[in-house]
Formats: C-alpha cells, sequence, structure tokens
C-alpha cells in the first residue's frame, strides 16, 4: 500500500498531467562536442556552450517538478490553497515549441568563433518521448586557430610608447589558442595601466585589435588605438586645484572661504577635524599625475577613518591649462559626516554553558573625532549578575546550582588613524602603498568579578599596538604592550580547595603577565568570487623576559620559591604560539552558492619557563576545549587536559576551573547546504583535546605524550540548522559524543548548542 502511494505522488508532482495535448515539455539539453583532435580546455568550452542555451527547463529533481505541480494546482482557479500555492511556488511548463533552435544554434556557433573554431558547425537533434522532448545540440568544432604573432603599436606618439611599454606583461601570448575572454581582458589591463598614468579620459572601447588569417589555422595579431578616438583620451592630465569637502551635503550650496593647507582647499573649517588627518589618507596631490590608484586609496583611506558616510571623488577639466600645455583636472573629494557622537545601551538575558544565567546591561559611547584628528574613542562598560541554574548543591561548577556571580567592567579604547610612532630609515610610518589605513590603539580596562562564596578578583589590563594591511587579504597587529594584572580574594572554603590543587593554585597566583605579541592573518574570504579561500592566523605572544631579565641584572631578591615579583605579586613568565587554519570549498561554480565544505585546524602551546619554571600558563592564557564553537558534543570546558576525568566531589566542584590546559589540538569539518531561503544546513564532525605542558600528580593523564596524544582526542559529529538573513544568523547545532579523551563517552546524550554565528 505505501509503495503504491509512492508511485501516485511521484507521478503527480512530475507535473506532466499539465502538459497541454498535443505539446511536449522541454526537460534540457546537451551539448557533444566533436572534434578530429583533442580540444584544449574542453570542459571550460563545454561550460560555456550551454550556458547560452535558452529557455531553461522546468526544476527537477529525482524526476519530480515540485514548482510544475504547484502552478498546475492554481489553473483554472482565482482563489484558494491552490492558487497561493501556485502564485507562491509555481512556475509554468516550459514546452518543446518555447525552444528556438536556429538561435541556440547561432549563439553557440558565435561561442564557438570566440575560442578560436573559426571553422565549426553546429546542429540538433530532437529526442522525444510521449510528453517529454529533450534538445541535444552537436558542435563538429574542427581545429583551433593559434597565435602566430603579436604587434604591438609601433608609432612615437604619447599614447602609442605608453601603451607599448605594457607589452612584457601582455596576456596574449604566441602559441595560446585565440579566445576572445583574453583579448577583452587584455584590454582591460592596458587600460588600467594607462589609468595610472594620466590618461584619464581613456577607455578599453578606444583599443582595436585586428586578426588576420594564415594557412595552417595561424593568426597574426596587431594591436591598434582607434582613429575615432577623442584627443582628450590620447593624452595625460595633471591635477590643479584638490578641494576637500568634510561636510558634504547634497543641499550644501554655501560659499564658504577655505582653509589653504599644503596646497589643498580644505572646507569647512577644523572644528570637527584638523586638515592634517584628512590630508595625511588623501593621496591626491596638486600638481601631480592623475593615477586613478591613488584616487581609490584615498576613497579608502578616508572610508577607514569609520568617520564618514560616505565618500566621492569628482574629476572634471581645470578650468585653464598651463603654461606647459598639459592637461589639467580639478578634484572634488567629497566626504559626509557619521555621527560624532553616539549612546548605545542593552540589556540582555544571559545565559552560559557552565550553568550561569541572569541579565546583563551593558553600555557603550562612542566618539569619532576625540582629537579631532579622526581619533575613535570607545567606552564600553558592562554589568551582570548571575545565578547556577544547573546541578547538585555543593559544586562550585558547571554541575553546580544556586551559586551567584557578579560582573562590572569598563574598558576605554582609543583608535588613532595613524602610526604613533617614529619615522625609520627603511619604514614610512604613513604606508603611502596601501590601501588601508594603519591603526595605533591604546586601550585601558578594569573588571570585577565575584563568585559568591568562593573568589572575587579585580583584573587590570593596559595595552598598547598597532595594526596595518599591506594588502586586503594580509593584516598585522603587534602589541609591544599588553599589560594584564589581576588581585584575587579567596575565601577560606576556596583555599581548601586551592590547598589541594597546587597547579590551580599556581594559575590564580600568576596573575602578573607582562606581554608583547604579534599576528598575522591571511584572509582570501574578502575575495568573494574564489571557489577555494583559505584562512589563516598566526600568532606568537611573549611574557615576562623583560622583567625577569631586569630583575636579574639589578640583583633583585627572590622569594623562597626562586621567584621574582612585582608589587608583591609573581610575575608570569612564558611564550605562546597560536596558530589556526580554515579551508572554505564551494562546491558549486555559481558565486551566489552557499553549499561549501569547511574545515578548521587550530593548534596552539604555552611554554612557561623562568619565572613560571614547572608550572602551567597564567589561568588567564590557558586553553579550554568543548562548547558551542568547538567540540560542539561536549560541554565548554569539560574536556582534558589529556585523559583526566574528574570523578570524586572535590574535582567535580572545581572541574571548570580546572579542565584547562597549555597545549590545544582541535580540528572540524562540516558540510553546508542551502536549504530554502534563509535556511541553511550542516553535517559537521568535531576532534581535539587539551593537555599540559609539565605533569600535575592532581590530574593524572593530563601531561602530553607524542606516542599517545592522537588516541586521546574527543570526537563529536551533529546536524545543524542556520537561520541566515546575512546580517544576523541564528545557529542552532546538536551533536553526538563519539569518543571521549578517556574512551567511551559517559554519557552518549546528544547536546543542543543555540548560538549566534557560524562556529569558524
Amino acid at each position: 500500500m505505501a509503495l503504491l502511494l509512492f508511485v501516485l505522488l511521484f507521478s503527480a508532482c512530475s507535473g506532466l498531467r499539465y502538459i497541454p495535448e498535443g505539446q511536449k515539455l522541454y526537460t534540457g539539453t546537451k551539448v557533444i562536442i566533436k572534434s578530429p583532435e583533442k580540444v584544449p580546455n574542453e570542459a571550460a568550452l563545454q561550460t560555456e556552450l550551454e550556458s547560452v542555451i535558452q529557455p531553461k527547463p522546468n526544476l527537477a529533481f529525482l524526476g519530480m517538478r515540485p514548482k510544475l505541480y504547484f502552478w498546475g494546482l492554481g489553473q483554472k482557479k482565482k482563489k484558494g490553497i491552490g492558487k497561493f500555492f501556485a502564485d507562491k511556488f509555481g512556475e509554468p511548463p516550459v514546452l518543446l515549441k518555447d525552444v528556438k533552435f536556429s538561435a541556440t544554434e547561432g549563439l553557440i556557433t558565435n561561442r564557438l568563433y570566440n575560442n578560436g573554431f573559426f571553422n565549426g558547425t553546429v546542429s540538433h537533434e530532437v529526442k522525444a518521448q510521449e510528453k517529454t522532448a529533450q534538445v541535444d545540440y552537436t558542435a563538429n568544432v574542427g581545429r583551433v586557430y593559434i597565435i602566430q604573432e603579436i604587434h604591438f603599436p609601433d608609432r612615437d606618439t604619447l599614447i602609442d610608447v605608453a601603451i607599448r611599454a605594457t607589452q612584457p606583461a601582455t596576456l596574449l601570448k604566441v602559441g595560446d589558442a585565440y579566445n576572445l575572454n583574453t583579448f577583452t581582458a587584455e584590454r582591460v589591463r592596458i587600460d588600467a595601466i594607462l589609468k595610472n598614468q594620466g590618461y584619464f579620459y581613456f577607455q578599453p572601447d578606444f583599443l582595436l585589435f585586428q586578426v588576420d588569417s594564415t594557412y595552417d589555422h595561424k593568426v597574426n595579431v596587431y594591436l591598434r588605438v582607434k582613429a575615432t578616438a577623442p584627443a582628450k583620451a590620447t593624452r595625460p592630465y595633471w591635477l590643479d586645484v584638490i578641494k576637500l569637502n568634510t561636510d558634504y551635503v547634497l543641499t550644501d550650496t554655501t560659499k564658504r572661504e577655505p582653509v589653504r593647507f599644503r596646497g589643498y582647499e580644505y572646507f569647512p573649517d577644523e572644528e570637527v577635524f584638523k586638515a592634517k588627518a584628512i590630508t595625511n589618507a588623501t593621496f591626491l596631490y596638486p600638481d601631480s599625475l592623475y593615477r586613478r590608484k591613488r584616487r581609490d586609496q584615498t576613497i579608502s583611506r578616508l572610508m577607514s577613518l569609520n568617520v564618514f558616510k560616505f565618500v566621492e571623488i569628482r574629476l572634471k577639466p581645470a578650468a585653464a591649462g598651463d603654461s606647459a600645455g598639459r592637461g589639467r583636472l580639478d578634484a572634488d573629494v567629497l566626504m559626509t559626516q557619521l555621527k560624532k557622537k553616539s549612546l548605545r545601551t542593552s540589556l540582555q538575558l544571559i545565559s552560559k554553558s557552565n550553568g550561569f544565567t541572569g541579565p546583563g546591561l551593558t553600555a557603550s559611547f562612542r566618539n569619532r573625532s576625540a582629537l579631532r584628528g579622526g581619533e575613535q574613542l570607545l567606552i564600553n562598560g558592562t554589568a551582570t549578575t548571575e545565578t547556577q541554574t544547573r546541578a547538585p548543591a555543593g559544586a562550585e561548577s558547571r554541575n553546580n546550582v544556586g551559586l551567584t556571580s557578579t560582573e562590572f567592567g569598563i574598558t576605554a579604547q582609543l583608535f588613532v588613524p595613524r602610526l604613533v610612532a617614529p619615522n625609520l630609515p627603511l619604514l614610512d610610518i604613513r604606508l603611502p602603498n596601501s590601501d588601508f589605513q594603519p591603526r595605533t590603539t591604546f586601550g585601558a580596562g578594569v573588571r570585577l568579578i565575584t563568585r559568591t562564596g568562593f573568589f572575587s578578583t579585580t583584573n587590570y589590563n593596559l595595552n598598547y599596538g598597532y595594526s596595518w594591511k599591506t594588502k586586503i587579504t594580509n593584516e598585522q597587529e603587534l602589541r609591544p604592550i599588553d599589560v594584564q594584572y589581576s588581585r584575587v580574594s579567596t575565601t577560606p572554603e576556596f583555599d581548601i580547595i586551592l590547598d589541594q590543587r597546587a597547579f590551580l593554585r599556581n594559575s590564580f597566583r600568576q596573575q602578573f603577565i607582562l606581554g608583547s605579541s604579534y599576528r598575522y592573518t591571511y584572509n582570501q574570504q574578502v575575495l568573494e568570487q574564489r571557489r577555494q579561500q583559505i584562512f589563516f592566523q598566526g600568532q606568537v605572544e611573549v611574557s615576562g623576559n623583560v622583567a625577569n631579565a631586569l630583575s636579574s641584572v639589578l640583583g633583585r631578591p627572590q622569594n623562597p620559591e626562586g621567584r621574582y615579583s612585582l608589587a608583591n605579586q609573581e610575575f608570569s613568565q612564558y611564550t605562546k604560539f597560536d596558530f589556526e587554519l580554515r579551508e572554505y570549498y564551494r562546491i558549486s561554480a555559481d558565486p551566489a552558492s552557499d553549499n561549501r565544505i569547511v574545515g578548521r585546524l587550530q593548534a596552539g602551546i604555552g611554554l612557561p619557563y623562568g619565572n613560571s619554571r614547572g608550572r602551567s600558563l597564567p589561568y588567564l592564557r590557558q586553553y579550554g576545549i568543548g562548547g558551542p564553537n568547538s567540540i560542539r558534543a561536549f560541554a565548554a570546558r569539560e574536556l582534558g587536559p589529556g585523559t583526566y576525568r574528574p570523578e570524586s566531589g572535590t574535582e567535580n566542584r572545581i572541574s571548570f576551573y580546572d579542565q584547562v590546559g597549555d597545549i590545544r589540538l582541535e580540528g572540524n569539518v562540516e558540510y553546508r547546504q542551502d536549504l530554502v531561503p534563509y535556511l541553511k544546513g550542516a553535517v559537521f564532525v568535531d576532534a581535539g583535546n587539551i593537555w599540559l605542558v609539565n605533569p600535575d600528580p592532581d590530574r593524572p593523564g593530563g601531561q602530553f605524550n607524542t606516542s599517545s596524544f592522537l588516541n586521546q582526542l574527543a570526537v563529536g559529529a551533529g546536524l545543524g540548522l542556520r537561520v541566515d538573513v546575512e546580517f544576523f544568523v541564528i545557529r542552532f547545532d546538536y551533536a553526538f559524543p563519539l569518543l571521549a579523551p578517556y574512551g567511551k563517552p559517559a554519557d552518549k546524550a546528544g547536546r543542543l548548542n543555540l548560538a549566534i554565528g557560524y562556529p569558524f
């Protein structure tokens, strides 16, 4: 009976019953390429020939045509559920009579010519069945024509000399097959070079390729400037008057006297932005040769100040030329400001993976030109109170209930749109060849966390650093100063726990971090048309080396454990390396498709030494694993280090703090699939663990061992749904544990993760 219902449903969804009498449903086309010899780039040629075929058949899946079926439900109906489905999801049948055979053959023939098959012919064949028909086109391509000679302009005019100078980098190569796309790209390439040599009015269409065929399927190519090209297109232009308007609006008609600075005319005044700050981000210079690269760089630099909503550059012929007879252009750089100051507050309900839930208040103040130089001042304040809502009383971990945690914090950051550093002999701190504004960041903050009945910490941080980009894919960040200082106050009950765990006590004790770091990021995700995209990030952080060396040189006393201290607190000394590599591979050649395979590999190691010898990293710098953005089948910090597994009451009470390590290795693979608009699905596998550098008798099995670490990886797998509305993503991932570091998972139940954004 079930089989009969399936057959009936399959037959109905095929939509064939809605085909008019005497007509046939067009089901698609196949293009067959025939040639007496091997066709170069045959797969690409096949794709190009198929791309011109019209019309497209009705959407079909396993013989079913749901859109055609829904269209049929609404026929001869003016309202009702059938009409609704027809209007919302249906599409009319594409019939054989809609296929224009002659026109399609002409389009295919044209594409053959574009690819150098000048003697190609095209024919078609209709393969008809009872109610359907397929059309096959056969392209007899013959031999492809090959480029034999390439001749660039040979006159001595300015424009011909400039074009001839571009020949060493030409895309046209002797021995390559004739291809119209290559000729088109060559014109664009030459035009881009000319635009950076002052030829403002030149266009790619002013270039003409004359192709003469010879015997034996060869062609000679001659590049010329069209005789119809206007005179202004064949001469370079210099910039004359450059006006900078930092307060432009569409209704702005006011005539104002400009501020004259460095040869620029600056409007309206310096009340909001100093002229120096804007001219430092402007790379169009009075009395210089016009270069399109400098125009684009100016727009990019000004926009990256994050103080303007729009930036536009208007170029027009100058009122008069100069004594040398050169063409001149005037430039108006028009900038529309964002709101200078803003205040944003939000009230949130916070639910953490360790069971703490409660309200939170955040407030953010931004000043977009705090010092009139495009500097951005950002002040954030937070206040939260949370209560742990899971697990038996008496345990201070993710399994506990009734505990209260409060947090208050304020941070301030000043982003300066330049490198605040001295000029070095081999480095221009303006980075004049970069399209992106370098930044200097100053940051400070304080954060108070109280875990009622156990401890409270006051964390202070102070940092200073630089960030810059030389390419759109490359970013670097250097932080010479990154200081964190934490004062801890504990209760007698928590002191008992710390006395039982020496490593945990040391982690809480060494919270004075005198760090410096460098981070490099390579990100191809900004190249949206690429089918394969790579993301790499590497970071190195060092702490305590200078303080330890100075303490030793100055002969400062050591404590009984042989360690130095500052402000009566031991400082940490370590070096930490972190690497992350991701690959995004789109299954479809269509750039609009989000069907892709994504992989991520993360590795990190922190090496404590010197003042931290024999210990682990500071708690603030240790690794945890698990949770919605890590191994999703396990809770946050539920795994490791190594095969360690808390079992006793005391171990369970402190497991949330204890399950951290100095080494991390994690890998993730995820397949993402478009389902319907704004809804995507995923299938994923996660694996990883953390380990200790030095052994800890209280966490047996936690130390890293090269011979056994692969057997200690936790593994989970699951399915996901993502609501993706482009600017906002809500993610649901349901994952099952497959392996735990200690063997079979203690709890094989699945775990639902709710998160914002993609995991990677």
